[in-house]
Order: C-alpha cells, then structure tokens, then sequence
C-alpha cells in the first residue's frame, strides 16, 4: 500500500454548491483537490496504472481533480478528499488476479446440448398443426 504525500497534493478553497442560507455565498468551505500523478513519488507502474483508469477524475494532462464538499468545515473537506485519493491510488495498488482459461467437462457440455435440444423440441410444438384446418 502506497500512501500519497500531503506535500504532492495541492487543495483550493471554493464555494460549495447546493442550498445553505445566506452563509453559502460568503465562505469558501468546499475543496478541489489537485494530484499531478506524473510529477508524484508513487512507483512508476502504479503510476501507469493509475494513468489507465477510465476515470473522470483524472484530466488528460494525467492530473487527479476531486472535489469534496459535504461538510461544513474546510479541514474535513480536505481529509475527505485525500482518503478519496487514498482511496483511488489503492484500488490501483492491488493487481487483479489473472483470470485461468478452463475447458468444459464432456458432460457439461452434453448437458447444455441436450437442453438446447429439448428447448427446440418444445418451441416446435408451437407452431400450425398440417392438416388441422
């Protein structure tokens, strides 16, 4: 597990969005959180890893942009976006199992066969009766 540098990470106080009274457009409590995944101490192949996520969160230019502003307090705002990135870097910290190519038993296969069978059987028998009319 990789933990990311505070110091690597750079937070801008804005404006959270959504109802608050007359205090929302006065204080500066919501965080965006701006992680420069290049520019990091994190090891190369997380890096790449990281750089790879089909995510929206991170810019083209490889920059991880995460916004927090669930809390009314600056400081919690700030921790909740770096256990987001926390977060983020350690889902790509662990790699995937490799996936095991397996065959099918004979008789697995004779099994789905046979009900494949039965199932045209059945859908035949819906059809017009000749010499029925």
């Amino acid at each position: 597990m990789w933990l990311v540098d505070p110091a690597e990470v750079e937070f801008t106080a804005i404006r959270a969005q959504g109802a608050g009274g007359q205090n929302v457009n006065k204080v500066s409590n919501a965080v965006h959180l701006r992680f420069a995944v290049h520019a990091s101490s994190l090891p190369d192949e997380i890096k790449q890893r990281l750089l790879a996520l089909s995510d929206q969160r991170i810019t083209t230019e490889g920059v991880v942009v995460i916004k927090a502003q669930t809390s009314r307090s600056l400081e919690q705002n700030k921790a909740e976006a770096l256990e987001r990135l926390q977060a983020l870097v350690d889902s790509v910290a662990t790699l995937p199992k490799a996936r095991k190519a397996t065959r099918p038993t004979r008789a697995s296969q004779q099994r789905r066969l046979a009900g494949k069978a039965s199932r045209a059987q059945i859908k035949q028998g819906r059809g017009r009766v000749p010499g029925a009319d």
